[in-house]
């Protein structure tokens, strides 16, 4: 072969391998308009795309698993839901896989794992339990004031308690579930209230926060309930599940007495 085309070969391999990276990171771009614009099939196509040029892209990775989830939280085919909260923990799998020093994937998991067992029932659902805290103490470790992980931990603990006593029962003896022992209202509370005072746009973690104000059900917590309820119907939208989790305030806000 002529040395002109071994140089011609070479140049345009470099210039392959320089696209394909300029490709995974415009592909990011690409998926955080999207997800701004509050389109989250587009977005996830994006960071899919990414993940074709670039397999270990930790970005794309958590940021593919939050879009997946997102599509699951309100699909209302059962199959569908369940399908996109397995693509959601698959690709928080692999970017902890990644990158296991970095907040972003440990909450991306925690959040998946957690969103694969509301769907489950009781016994079946606390069988994640301790992973979806453990994977919100990891993100907390690398980072304290991980809105996301308080959520986690504050819906964590409340939904802990909302299970029977026999639940919790099963969960400490059979499934060597003891830190179950930990979860109570006050914490709930704590954790949620600390992801507010961190990221108060985000009405999400209002709705929730609400939400185990009224389940606690302390004297003045309907009152607490009521005000952060009002406070997500009024909130503004920036996320693609937003405008749901107004419906849902909404609907609980009328129910309170």
């Amino acid at each position: 072969m002529h040395i002109r085309y071994l140089v011609t070969w070479a140049a345009l391999t470099l210039f392959t391998g320089s696209a394909a990276g300029q490709s995974a990171a415009q592909h990011i771009a690409e998926g955080d308009s999207a997800d701004a614009a509050l389109q989250p099939t587009t977005a996830l196509e994006h960071y899919e795309a990414a993940l074709s040029a670039d397999s270990t892209n930790y970005e794309a990775l958590w940021k593919a698993s939050r879009e997946a989830v997102d599509l699951g939280e309100f699909e209302p085919d059962k199959n569908k839901r369940k399908d996109y909260f397995a693509e959601g923990e698959r690709f928080a799998r692999r970017a902890v896989a990644a990158d296991s020093t970095n907040a972003e994937g440990h909450f991306s998991l925690a959040r998946a794992l957690g969103r694969v067992a509301l769907t489950l029932g009781a016994h079946d659902r606390v069988k994640y339990g301790k992973e979806v805290r453990n994977q919100a103490i990891e993100a907390l470790k690398y980072d304290s004031l991980h809105a996301g992980a308080l959520h986690v931990l504050g819906r964590w603990n409340a939904e802990i308690m909302r299970l029977s006593g026999f639940s919790r029962f099963f969960a400490k003896t059979f499934l060597g579930g003891g830190v179950f022992d930990q979860a109570s209202w006050d914490s709930a509370v704590y954790y949620m209230e600390k992801s507010v005072a961190v990221d108060p746009k985000r009405i999400v973690h209002r709705l929730d926060l609400a939400e185990i104000y009224r389940d606690r059900d302390k004297p003045g917590d309907r009152d607490k309930a009521r005000e952060q309820f009002q406070a997500v119907i009024d909130g503004p939208i920036t996320e693609y599940n937003d405008k749901f989790y107004k419906k849902q305030a909404t609907e609980e806000l009328a129910k309170l007495h």
